[in-house]
């Protein structure tokens, strides 16, 4: 099993020194979320499932590709990765270009996680259409494959038109992974059939379940990495029922308060590696 690291749930004063934590005790990658911008009217920003907003306009955010290649140079060996990136809301080659950055600054470390999206508001100020997010994000992950790997791309499609281009430098990895994050039925469907592996919401051994299934009848043959946010391990003996499932990564967040952080990877590292 790889253990991921969710720097999103600390405060941003403190991702250095947990991300060069993580990489000195043998945590396999780090994470960050990412919003674009936040609007001030909330009417938008209902979380799905509840009734209560899902930002906070005074949210500090970050360009989480390029903060990543900021701990790049902080660390040796930890992967980098998004948990989620919405691509679509910007051109693919603005977000090809950024992760492939990333690969390269980190030696190839770069893992690509994207999402569409469940904030209407953030694409209503970016000018772009809420409702084909999904199929955008789709012929984007298209798109990015292509830029990534064939010297010359023309692109004529449905929401992304473009002439003959190059795209230098390829990523370090020969197939940077791009993986796919939501529940939907939509979701489930762009990461069976369109990229490298899933990313589930936080969830317990039982609660993963259902979503597993529905990928697993999904799925083909091709290699594809299941990614899970755990928060809540009852201890080591745990993670042979994860692995039984097919997970084989795992995103823990063994700290409640921000200033524990360092000390409580610490103590998982020692009880779980």
């Amino acid at each position: 099993m790889r253990f991921g690291v969710p720097l999103g749930l600390i405060h941003p004063d403190a991702w250095r020194d947990v991300a060069v934590a993580a990489d000195e005790l043998g945590f396999e990658s780090v994470w960050l979320p990412e919003h674009l911008v936040f609007a001030t009217d909330l009417s938008l920003a209902t979380y799905p499932g509840t009734d209560k907003p899902g930002i906070s306009p005074a949210t500090p955010l970050f360009d989480a590709p390029a903060y990543l290649c900021w701990l790049a140079g902080l660390t040796s060996r930890v992967r980098l990765g998004t948990a989620v990136h919405l691509y679509a809301l910007r051109h693919p080659f603005v977000s090809a270009r950024a992760f492939a950055t990333l690969d390269r600054v980190s030696g190839g470390r770069a893992i690509c996680g994207v999402g569409a999206g469940w904030y209407e508001g953030e694409w209503l100020a970016a000018g772009v259409d809420f409702a084909t997010r999904g199929p955008r994000l789709d012929e984007a992950i298209q798109v990015t494959r292509r830029l990534w790997s064939e010297p010359v791309v023309a692109h004529a499609g449905r929401f992304y038109d473009f002439p003959e281009v190059a795209f230098e430098p390829k990523p370090v990895q020969d197939r940077l992974p791009i993986l796919a994050g939501g529940e939907s039925g939509a979701a489930l469907r762009r990461a069976a059939r369109l990229c490298d592996g899933w990313i589930s919401m936080p969830h317990s051994l039982d609660t993963i379940r259902p979503q597993l299934d529905r990928l697993a009848a999904l799925r083909d043959d091709r290699p594809f990495s299941v990614t899970a946010h755990a928060y809540e391990l009852t201890g080591p003996a745990e993670i042979a029922q994860w692995e039984k499932l097919g997970v084989d990564r795992m995103i823990v967040r063994p700290w409640r308060r921000s200033r524990d952080a360092v000390a409580g990877l610490a103590d998982f590292a020692a009880g779980y590696f």
